[in-house]
């Protein structure tokens, strides 16, 4: 029986999806069984969604739904391991919002970024200049290791403190969590300086029950660091598989990822090995894909054996869809 797959809402952020409706129909006639709420979707987008009744939402994506926050900044913006304590509180409470959203539709998951060791800032600037060596063709050079080396070093100086207040975040809101019976699940990260690293999971997590909260793995971004050379991409899930609760699926070709499975180069190999114990998946395909990629994604993972194998027994149907 082929498992259950859920589209994620960042392939709505497009004027033709401006009615959430029209995404959630388009989602259905292409063959996907249910819908994750994207960080970047609108509350009255959500709405249209819930509205059209076209699919279940079985995830969201905090901070969803996407508002200003206070001083201007999007709510993605807000730090949850911040060591200013009103930041760290205010990011808190946009996640809070997203865990209440996720209640309130029965949904069973909620996808966290847990923070990182800056505010503020999008990337290391070692990072920047690695990425943009490696798009100029020049990942080779002797300045990348260099680079590399550098923004190690510098992570290590600066995450143990953020950690902690991120332990604070996370618990917090499993506590929150609980009597929704929603599980949280920590993505890995985009950027090095982000949290977590595979092997700060067990910090975060110890103590923590799968029905509380686990390990969400991005194929994307545990690519995209291996191609920088910060992680390899299979440490993730050699560490974490038996820790999974979901995962996001997309394909990457250089350093772009969030494009449709099959239409990039990521070796799905281990990907099936560490990931098809789970009941189902979240495709989370970008805006700029076509509607026939879209439409493509499904049989290509079952071409590659991601969609057979085990059902897990502790997961009922509704909330398989996304347990990427």
């Amino acid at each position: 029986m082929s498992k259950p797959l859920a589209l994620s809402t960042m392939f709505a952020q497009q004027e033709r999806f401006a009615d959430g409706g029209v995404f959630a129909r388009f989602a259905a006639a292409a063959g996907y069984d249910a819908i994750e709420i994207s960080h970047s979707t609108r509350a009255d987008k959500l709405q249209q969604i819930l509205d059209a009744r076209a699919l279940p939402v079985v995830s969201v994506h905090q901070p969803a739904p996407w508002t200003a926050h206070a001083d201007g900044r999007g709510n993605s913006k807000l730090n949850l391991a911040s060591l200013d304590e009103d930041e760290r509180l205010a990011a808190l409470a946009h996640a809070l919002a997203s865990l209440d959203w996720a209640a309130r539709i029965g949904a069973t998951r909620l996808v966290v970024h847990l923070g990182a060791v800056l505010d503020g800032e999008e990337m290391f600037a070692e990072e920047f200049r690695m990425r943009r060596l490696f798009d100029s063709g020049r990942a080779a050079e002797p300045e990348v290791a260099t680079l590399r080396e550098a923004a190690v070093v510098r992570r290590a100086a600066l995450a143990g403190p953020c950690l902690a207040a991120a332990r604070r975040s996370l618990l917090a809101l499993v506590r929150a969590a609980a009597p929704h019976r929603v599980a949280i699940g920590l993505e890995n990260r985009y950027h090095y300086h982000e949290i977590p690293q595979p092997e700060e999971y067990e910090f975060l997590l110890e103590g923590l029950s799968l029905e509380e909260a686990g390990y969400w793995h991005d194929v994307g971004h545990a690519e995209v660091l291996h191609r920088l050379g910060f992680v390899d991409r299979r440490l993730w899930l050699n560490r974490l598989s038996g820790r999974c609760v979901g995962a996001h699926l997309h394909d990457v070709l250089g350093l772009g990822d969030h494009r449709a499975p099959g239409d990039g180069d990521v070796d799905w190999g281990y990907l099936v090995a560490g990931l098809r114990h789970l009941g189902g998946f979240t495709l989370e395909i970008n805006q700029h894909q076509s509607d026939e990629a879209v439409g493509a994604a499904p049989g290509f993972l079952a071409s590659v054996g991601l969609l057979d194998g085990p059902q897990p027994t502790t997961l009922n149907a509704s909330s398989s869809a996304t347990t990427r």
